[in-house]
C-alpha cells in the first residue's frame, strides 16, 4: 500500500513544494499581534488543503489564543486512531538585516529552501497533510484512523493548549500521536527520537531607586539597576557553568551509565560542533557536550536590558533592569518546582534597598519519554532502517515540544516526534532553512509509518489514566 502512496506523493514533488513555498510566504508569527493577518492566512490555507485532499470535520479548535486546526478521517473500524501534529505558527524572523533574502520569500539555493518556518516546522507538517492525502486518492482510505491537530501557539509556549484539550477532549481520543514537530539528530547518522526536555520560564525586574539619575552627580554613591542585575544573573552558575540555584536539581533524573552509552551512540564532533557556532567550549565538564544539550537541565537567560540602548551614549544611572529566564527541565523536575527554586535563589541574593518583582509565565512542560518498547518507536525504528539501510540511534532531543507531555498527562497518549528537520537548519535565527532532500525522505518515510502503524490494533498501545 504505501509504495503506491509513495510513488504518487514523489511523482506530486513539485507540486507539494510550490504549495510549501505558498504557506512559507504566509507570515504566520505568534508572538506578535501585528502578524495577526498572516496568522489567519495560514490557518485559512492549511483548512481549504485538508477540504480538498478529503479530509472531513475541518475546523478551528477554540482555546481563547491563537486556534488549532481539527480535520479527521475515521474510515479503518479496528485500526488504531492516531493523531498527526504540527503547528502553522513560526518565530519573529528577526534581525531581518542578516537574512541573506527575505524571510518570507522563500528562495531555493544549493539543494535548500530558505525561509522562516522552513524547517520549523511547516516542512515537515505539510508532508504528514500530503501524506494521509496521498492516501485517500491512490487507496480510497488511509492504514489508520487519522485525526489531525494543527496548533497555531507552540512558539510561544502553547499557552491554550490546556482549555483547547479540555474544550475538546471527546474529538482528541486516540490510541498514540505523531508529531511533524521534533526533528533529527544528526545530518549523518539516521536517528529516531525518545523523548526531550521540559521548560518553565520567569521573568523578573529589580529597581535600585525612584528614578534614573546623572551618572556624573550619583554614580559611586547609589547602586546601579544593571550592575545588580548581572551580579544576581552571574550567580546562578560557576565559572565552569554548573548551576549553583539550591534546589533547582530536586528530582532531576541522574545521568546513568545506560544513559550515557545512549548518548555516546550517535557520532559527534565537539570541535566541530563549536566551530559551527562560532563559539569557545563551555560548560559543566563532569557531562559532554552531547549530555549538556540534552540530558542536563538549563537555566538560561534569553533577554536582559535597562537604561539607554539608543544611538550615541547617554550618561545616566538606571533605576531599573529586567530578565527573563527559560529552564529546560529533565524528566523527574517540576516546572513549577525548578521556577520557585530560582525565585527562592535571587530572593535570597537580593541586596537590601534593591526591590525584586516577578512576572511568571504560567505553568510549564515536563520532560517527555517514550519507553524502549514503545510500538511507535519500533515502527519508526524499522521504516528508518528501511529508508536509510542502517539501524538508526535512539536520541533525546534537547529543546521542548510541549504538546508531548501535555497530550501524556491530560489524554493518556504517547508521542513520537517524526520531524524531517536537521539539527544544523538554523531554526529560530535568520537563513532557516529546510533541505530540498528531507522533503524527498519524507514523502517516503511518512507513508511506510502509517502502513506500518495500521498492522497494529488499538490494544498494541498503552494506556494512560
Amino acid at each position: 500500500m504505501s509504495e503506491k502512496v509513495g510513488q504518487h506523493l514523489l511523482a506530486q514533488r513539485e507540486a507539494i513544494l510550490d504549495r510549501l513555498q505558498s504557506l512559507l510566504r504566509l507570515p504566520s508569527v505568534s508572538t506578535d499581534p501585528a502578524y495577526a493577518a498572516g496568522m489567519a492566512a495560514a490557518r485559512e490555507f492549511l483548512m481549504e488543503r485538508l477540504r480538498a485532499l478529503g479530509l472531513q470535520d475541518v475546523q478551528l479548535l477554540e482555546g481563547g489564543g491563537q486556534p488549532a486546526i481539527y480535520a479527521s478521517w475515521t474510515g479503518a473500524p479496528g485500526r488504531p486512531t492516531i493523531i498527526v501534529y504540527g503547528h502553522y505558527d513560526v518565530q519573529p524572523p528577526d534581525p531581518l538585516e542578516l537574512w541573506l533574502s527575505p524571510p518570507f520569500e522563500p528562495a531555493i539555493r544549493d539543494g535548500r529552501l530558505y525561509a522562516r518556518g522552513a524547517s520549523d516546522v511547516k516542512g515537515s507538517t505539510l508532508i504528514a497533510v500530503e501524506t494521509v492525502g496521498a492516501f485517500l486518492a491512490v487507496e480510497g482510505g488511509c492504514p489508520v484512523n487519522v485525526k489531525f491537530f494543527l496548533e497555531g501557539e507552540e512558539e510561544v509556549g502553547s499557552p491554550s493548549l490546556p482549555a483547547i484539550i479540555e474544550k475538546y477532549r471527546d474529538l482528541l481520543t486516540a490510541d498514540a500521536m505523531l508529531s511533524a514537530d521534533g526533528g533529527r539528530g544528526s545530518t549523518t547518522t539516521p536517528t529516531v527520537s525518545i523523548g526531550c526536555r521540559g521548560i518553565t520560564a520567569l521573568q523578573f525586574s529589580l529597581r535600585t531607586a525612584a528614578k534614573d539619575a546623572h551618572s556624573g552627580r550619583v554614580g559611586g554613591a547609589v547602586r546601579n539597576a544593571l550592575h545588580e542585575m548581572a551580579k544576581l544573573i552571574a550567580s546562578m552558575h560557576d565559572e565552569q557553568g554548573r548551576i549553583l540555584v539550591e534546589g533547582f536539581l530536586d528530582g532531576a533524573l541522574d545521568v546513568t551509565q545506560d544513559i550515557r552509552a545512549e548518548s555516546a551512540a550517535l557520532p559527534f564532533d565537539e570541535a566541530a560542533w563549536y566551530a559551527a557556532l562560532g563559539a569557545a567550549p563551555f560548560g559543566d565538564p563532569d557531562y559532554s557536550v552531547r549530555e549538556r544539550t540534552t540530558v542536563r537541565p538549563t537555566v538560561e537567560v534569553n533577554g536582559m536590558w535597562g537604561g539607554y540602548t539608543g544611538a550615541g551614549g547617554k550618561t545616566v544611572l538606571p533605576c531599573e533592569a529586567h530578565a527573563k529566564l527559560t529552564m529546560r527541565l529533565v524528566p523527574g523536575q517540576d516546572p513549577a518546582a525548578a521556577q520557585a527554586a530560582v525565585r527562592r535563589h535571587l530572593e535570597a541574593r537580593c541586596p537590601a534597598g534593591v526591590a525584586l518583582e516577578f512576572h511568571y509565565r504560567p505553568g510549564g512542560t515536563r520532560a517527555f519519554t517514550l519507553g524502549p518498547q514503545h510500538p511507535l518507536l519500533l515502527a519508526a525504528e524499522r521504516v528508518t532502517e528501511w529508508v536509510h539501510g542502517q539501524r538508526p540511534v535512539r536520541v533525546r532531543a534537547g529543546g521542548t515540544v510541549p504538546i508531548t507531555t501535555l497530550f501524556q498527562e491530560s489524554l493518556g497518549i504517547d508521542s513520537l516526534m517524526f520531524g524531517l528537520a536537521m539539527p544544523d537548519e538554523d531554526a529560530h535565527a535568520p537563513n532557516e532553512f529546510f533541505r530540498l532532500s528531507s522533503l524527498e525522505e519524507g514523502l517516503r518515510s511518512w507513508p511506510l509509518l502509517l502502513t506500518e502503524l495500521g498492522q497494529l490494533s488499538p490494544a498494541d498501545f498503552p494506556k494512560r489514566g
